[in-house]
């Protein structure tokens, strides 16, 4: 009859063993397709948006050049009208004096003015015969006989401004680069609307093709001009009243500066969500094939008696949980102080870095403030990490505590010079009642700890306005140290669960932690052999009372 019956419990056994294997595999399909999906959203996240953040660099810059080419534009059509009245003037002029004073107008620019006859031969000149200017090419004459024209130079240092006078033309010969910090700049140019460059500033250590300047008829245009020297952002614009084109251009890297420098940004949006849901995800799966294992261990064992059978599963299943719940302990501290407080360091000093500028501004001013909030949450949460796995330290044993003799007035007065500052800002009267030395047998920092944890609580939830005091007295062969403030007290129910993990208590205007603090504190008190009692009444405000044997 035991063969018999142990024959189908086997069976049984080995199905839920197959099982268990097969939900296994899956989990580790799950949590990797799910990876997969996370980091992938991340990553087309911060990709989109590194793209729109790029054309909005590109567009700003654009936006900056167009102006530029603009103001150039005009600035350089009022110079070469300037220059074209003393061309005039000369051919009117008559004698040596009006021509040294048109010399002298013309400044370091001018380099001679000259008149030519309809075929292009020199009928007068100002200084001296024309140098690399003449001959001129047949339709730079035959356009010069109509209208304005501006022809370059042999030399390739001049320009010559030639316009029809009466029957004559008249030639005004100019230095190219001495016009261009007239009309702006280095990075400025000066082209024929066809694109032949007649001037360029000192930035351009390339000179672009013709096809890259043309205005082909437009009145404005901005292109990417890719070059070996460096790509630039290049805005076209037309001179008023000459056939030349003015351009202002802009490095491509110079307009993306700030964009390079978010790049870390963007990486840490990718990287720090897929690394922390990686590790997540690996302690997830360790824990669930843990569990297979002792489950798989525990359906092995096949005995000849059920009732056996069924007392050795229940056995094993108990030491199991006994010593699942002893290594979760360690193994939560170990792991989650980690895989919890290294992302959140990154995360709060990243949002200073964004808050503080340090790789030049965010933009917007909106992004300095959401930089600011994630700060404070993040050290808000922090803290919050913190005390539970120092309270998980404490209930698994762990926070190595030395009992010695400790100045008790000391260690007060430390905990309340950390909350000075806080109290201060919040209107808060802290006063303390201590003698000169107050010799106690406990250990400094869990004491100092202690007091810090009551402090703290009467500073936060005592309205602006209020008082705290903190008192220290002997009372025989104890040292009895006393914190009081005049919040709201604790009502019948809240006394009663103070000191326990996590119990908050709501009070308005106040934002309540994890409510570990007192538990902590309590914790601490009783590891050194003391006793903390919490208690006040509703409306008459919370006192603290930390017994420590006299040393």
């Amino acid at each position: 009859m035991a063969q018999a019956a142990a024959g189908p419990i086997g069976i049984a056994m080995d199905a839920a063993a197959g099982r268990a294997r097969a939900a296994s595999r899956k989990v580790r399909f799950v949590v990797i397709v799910a990876f997969v999906l996370i980091a992938g959203s991340f990553a087309a996240a911060a990709g989109l948006q590194m793209r729109l953040d790029r054309l909005h660099a590109l567009s700003q810059a654009a936006h900056f050049s167009q102006r530029r080419a603009g103001e150039i534009a005009a600035d350089l059509s009022a110079t070469l009208d300037h220059y074209a009245a003393l061309g005039a003037a000369f051919a009117n002029a008559s004698g040596a004096d009006g021509t040294a004073a048109l010399s002298e107008a013309g400044g370091p620019a001018l380099r001679n003015i000259a008149l030519l006859d309809d075929r292009g031969q020199v009928v007068s000149e100002m200084r001296s015969m024309p140098q690399g200017l003449l001959p001129l090419s047949a339709s730079a004459l035959a356009h010069a006989n109509r209208a304005r024209e501006v022809a370059p130079s042999s030399d390739g240092h001049t320009i010559a401004l030639l316009f029809p006078q009466g029957a004559r033309i008249v030639a005004v010969q100019l230095d190219a680069a001495a016009i261009l910090p007239a009309a702006g700049m280095e990075d400025a140019l000066i082209a024929s609307p066809s694109g032949e460059v007649r001037a360029a500033g000192s930035q351009w250590q390339t000179i672009p093709t013709a096809s890259a300047l043309a205005l082909g008829g437009n009145n404005g245009v901005t292109r990417l001009i890719v070059l070996p020297s460096g790509n630039r952002l290049t805005s076209l614009k037309p001179v008023a009243g000459w056939p030349l084109v003015a351009g202002a251009s802009v490095a491509v890297g110079d307009a993306l500066g700030a964009w390079y420098g978010a790049l870390p940004l963007y990486l840490f949006l990718i990287l720090g969500p897929s690394l922390a849901g990686a590790g997540l995800a690996v302690v997830f799966v360790k824990s669930f094939e843990r569990r297979a294992r002792a489950a798989q261990a525990a359906r092995s064992l096949q005995p000849a008696d059920p009732g056996e059978a069924r007392l050795l599963i229940r056995l094993a299943d108990a030491e199991r949980r006994a010593a699942e719940a002893q290594r979760s302990k360690a193994e939560f501290i170990a792991h989650m102080s980690h895989e919890l407080r290294t992302p959140l360091n990154a995360i709060i000093g990243f949002s200073e870095v964004i808050e503080q500028g340090v790789f030049g501004a965010a933009g917007h001013p909106k992004y300095v403030e959401y930089a600011r909030d994630i700060g404070a949450a993040g050290r808000n949460l922090h803290t919050k990490v913190g005390d539970i796995l120092d309270f998980a330290d404490l209930e698994a044993g762990r926070h190595p505590l030395t009992l010695g003799p400790v100045d008790a007035a000391a260690v007060a007065r430390q905990a309340v010079e950390e909350f000075a500052g806080k109290a201060f800002s919040r209107r808060i009267k802290l006063t303390i009642a201590l003698p000169e030395c107050a010799p106690a047998i406990a250990d400094a920092l869990a004491l100092k700890r202690v007091l810090a944890n009551l402090i703290a609580n009467a500073v936060q939830f005592t309205p602006e306005g209020g008082a705290v005091r903190l008192q220290l007295r002997t009372e025989g062969d104890v040292v009895v140290l006393g914190v009081r403030d005049s919040g709201y007290g604790f009502e019948a129910w809240e006394s009663a669960n103070a000191g326990k993990a996590f119990a908050t208590f709501k009070r308005p205007g106040a934002v309540t932690g994890a409510g570990l603090g007192l538990a902590i504190a309590m914790a601490l008190a009783h590891r050194m052999g003391c006793a903390l009692t919490i208690g006040g009444g509703s409306g008459e405000g919370a006192a603290a009372e930390l017994r420590l044997p006299r040393a």
